[in-house]
């Protein structure tokens, strides 16, 4: 059960443009139980839950299309491992592109477009083909101005994306899945105008999500400059089999919370020890990406990064609000198999 929540700000409703939210999924036709089972089995194969690694297989070809795996630290005997399972069917809006979600529109319209990658497992690149968009928030919360037409978007991220249309005409939004050519999405289109066909698959498999948009992504409110308090290094380990993954070698629930206390800068540093990208979420906060692969940036204010495969990405927050959060990966079959922790601190200083 999953719907978008969104708050309004006053700048919101000043600004005249029309809210456009397109909420992803992965379906099967199976339970979660099912799923998890098949990735936990003792037989390995997983025949009935295929997994992509990363390689353009289109017409038996084992090239690494567009990604640039030596700039990833990986030579093509290391390529990704990508999407866990084999979903039946990915959804934008709850519907596919058989039968997609039609939006109406004005002719030269201005639009706020909210994408919420609301997926169990799956990573995807948005594509908004004719249009160039501005990414103004990541995760709710405010960035530079960032164009692009182009963007990746890991499970539980979010971006707040402004468009100005060119004029009168249907503009498919489209989603396409990491690794696969499969896609779904949306289309914006102004009243009268012609809607085509989107086929269901792209040309070419898409390649892995990566941090090309997080190295352009600027906090518009960033932390103040200060020095961390406690630095907290969290290791991600797991494979694919046996299908278990860890936080620092433990499995939840049977895990060492991160101890921090009211009013301390924290860091955590994500060390990713796996062939997986790990979309890691911290509940109660927002953290500033503060490094990607030991390169330091000022970077977004959000609740989800990515980390790439055996790579590294530093973040930084202030504890202002006690209690007991859980920091977890946001692929729930990698949760669910012990890859999350907590960060707990007390009221009292």
């Amino acid at each position: 059960m999953t719907a978008p929540l969104i708050v309004h700000s006053a700048e919101d409703l000043r600004a005249d443009r029309q809210d456009v939210v397109l909420l992803l999924h992965d379906f099967s036709f199976r339970t979660p139980d099912e799923l998890l089972a098949g990735l936990t089995k003792p037989d390995s194969s997983r025949s009935a839950m295929p997994m992509s690694h990363g390689r353009n297989t289109t017409n038996g070809s084992e090239s690494m299309g567009a990604t640039n795996m030596s700039a990833m630290g990986m030579g093509p005997d290391r390529a990704p491992d990508l999407n866990d399972i084999d979903y039946d069917a990915f959804l934008a809006n709850d519907r596919t592109l058989a039968d997609p979600d039609v939006i109406p529109t004005e002719a030269g319209g201005r639009v706020r477009l909210r994408l919420i990658n609301g997926a169990s497992a799956t990573q995807f690149w948005i594509d908004l083909g004719a249009l160039t968009g501005t990414v103004v928030a990541a995760d709710g919360h405010p960035v530079q101005p960032a164009r692009g037409s182009r963007f990746p978007l890991a499970m539980a991220q979010r971006l707040d994306v402004l468009i100005d249309l060119p004029g009168n005409g249907a503009y498919p939004i489209l989603a396409q899945v990491e690794g696969k050519r499969a896609r779904t999405g949306i289309i914006l289109a102004a009243s009268g105008s012609f809607v085509s066909r989107v086929a269901a698959e792209a040309g070419e498999n898409a390649p892995p999500v990566d941090l090309s948009l997080e190295r352009s992504l600027e906090a518009f409110a960033p932390l103040a400059p200060r020095a961390p308090d406690v630095t907290h290094r969290v290791v991600l380990a797991g494979s694919m089999a046996p299908y278990r993954w860890s936080l620092n070698g433990d499995y939840w629930p049977d895990v060492n919370p991160l101890m921090i206390a009211k009013g301390q800068r924290v860091a955590i540093e994500f060390v990713n020890r796996t062939m997986m990208a790990h979309p890691m979420h911290l509940h109660g906060h927002a953290f500033q990406v503060t490094s990607l692969n030991g390169a330091p940036l000022a970077g977004a204010v959000r609740d989800t990064v990515l980390v790439p495969p055996m790579g590294n990405v530093g973040t930084a927050f202030d504890a202002d609000n006690p209690g007991r959060w859980a920091l977890h990966c946001h692929n729930l079959y990698h949760m669910m198999t012990g890859m999350m922790t907590e960060v707990r601190y007390p009221a009292i200083i």
